[in-house]
């Protein structure tokens, strides 16, 4: 996969975007500000529109997290390819926040981010799909979803 564009990634790893969400408030899900896109907090969409619902910690193992993490990944990819029509105008990811609704008890917040962070990589490789990141717990997020997630990356 060394030489493969983003979008070839993508095809050869056999994975399917969620549609991309709309706005459920006054906000845009992506803005553009020179070769930097920013993209607003996303929740784990799943292919029919639904959310996975859940608190890590309770509701949900945190092995499931970490998938729920990794479908919030690809809601997001739902909103590059939306928006700027290809995953290969990304250069690189810059920064990630990933935001885990969790029970006051759990610890294991990077774990969880992992799922949307070996995403990235596995997209734009290594050396470009992983940037800095913040990993940290919440006692609810909107719908209680279990994770939410926002990001800046850096366009060609």
């Amino acid at each position: 996969m060394e030489n493969l564009t983003a979008d070839q990634r993508f095809e050869q790893l056999g994975l399917t975007l969620p549609p991309a969400p709309a706005p459920l408030g006054v906000y845009k899900p992506c803005l553009i500000d020179g070769k930097q896109l920013y993209l607003s907090g996303h929740g784990p969409v799943n292919n029919d529109k639904s959310l996975i619902i859940g608190r890590i910690g309770s509701e949900m193992t945190q092995e499931e997290g970490k998938l729920a993490a990794r479908q919030v990944g690809l809601t997001m990819l739902a909103t590059i390819k939306a928006n700027l029509g290809s995953l290969d105008k990304v250069k690189r990811v810059i920064k990630v926040l990933g935001m885990v609704n969790c029970t006051p008890d759990f610890e294991k917040h990077p774990f969880i981010i992992n799922g949307c962070s070996e995403l990235f990589a596995e997209i734009w490789g290594p050396e470009n799909g992983i940037g800095v990141r913040s990993a940290v717990g919440f006692g609810s997020l909107p719908d209680n979803i279990p994770v939410e997630i926002e990001a800046l990356f850096e366009l060609h």
